[in-house]
């Protein structure tokens, strides 16, 4: 009987390629994070690092340019996702659109509480590494105002209505989460950082918010008094009800 012929093994594509690098890159961070905590990053070398992983120099530098690059291993996937989900979304509120963006990062950190309170401890006590992390909010914070100048086109002051309404933004999305890191992970960080994008609503939704102006009228009923409401038609419901109590409440 003749034998069945041994199928030849498929060459990987690039998919497969990327794949199989994963495993590795993890392993690489993952050791890297565990000799940071124990001997301290200065301390410790590229060499420590692969000895660590049980493989050479130079599959960590394929992975990660530097030992920075290794404590902030997830931030170019959630980048690129960030940049990926922008890109789709050309319709809708703007000011939404990069808050939702922003939410990319926040659930980046939630799915794993105990690494982002640990590497938050970290670049508390590095300088080096701070500076690196601030590189790296940046790059969140020009994706942000690339995508806003698009979006704003030809309006007036629509660069710097996006530079500041995207600082404003990360600056809200990273103060709540901040506060969370500094908890140890406990508590609601959705919650923070949603109070913290009402903020930034309150004064960018619609064109600069709505403004309620309280006149005198001489036939106004009992009251003697008009309450006269300007508002862009895309401001919320609910920040108009608000400035009209405001209204109210003062005059």
């Amino acid at each position: 009987m003749t034998q069945p012929r041994r199928a030849r093994k498929a060459a990987p594509g690039p998919s497969a390629d990327a794949a199989a690098r994963v495993p590795m890159r993890e392993a690489l961070a993952e050791a890297a994070f565990q000799l940071f905590l124990e001997r301290g990053f200065e301390r410790t070398t590229v060499d420590d690092i692969v000895a660590r992983a049980g493989v050479g120099r130079r599959s960590f530098f394929r992975y990660f340019p530097s030992k920075e690059d290794a404590v902030f291993p997830d931030h170019e996937r959630c980048l690129a996702e960030m940049t990926a989900f922008l890109d789709g979304h050309a319709d809708g509120d703007p000011l939404e659109r990069v808050c939702e963006a922003a939410r990319i990062v926040l659930r980046m950190y939630a799915a794993n509480p105990e690494f982002s309170v640990q590497r938050y401890g970290l670049t508390r006590e590095v300088p080096g590494l701070r500076t690196y992390e601030l590189s790296v909010v940046r790059r969140y914070e020009r994706t942000l105002a690339g995508y806003l100048r698009g979006r704003y086109g030809d309006a007036p002051d629509a660069s710097l209505r996006a530079e500041v309404i995207a600082a404003a933004v990360v600056a809200a999305h990273n103060n709540g989460l901040r506060g969370w890191l500094r908890s140890g992970g406990q508590g609601d960080a959705e919650g923070a950082v949603e109070h913290a994008f009402a903020l930034v609503r309150e004064v960018w939704s619609g064109r600069g918010g709505p403004r309620a102006v309280v006149s005198a009228a001489g036939d106004a009923g009992e009251g003697g008094e008009v309450v006269v409401m300007v508002a862009a038609r895309s401001t919320p419901l609910w920040r108009v009800v608000q400035r009209l109590e405001t209204a109210l409440a003062d005059g």
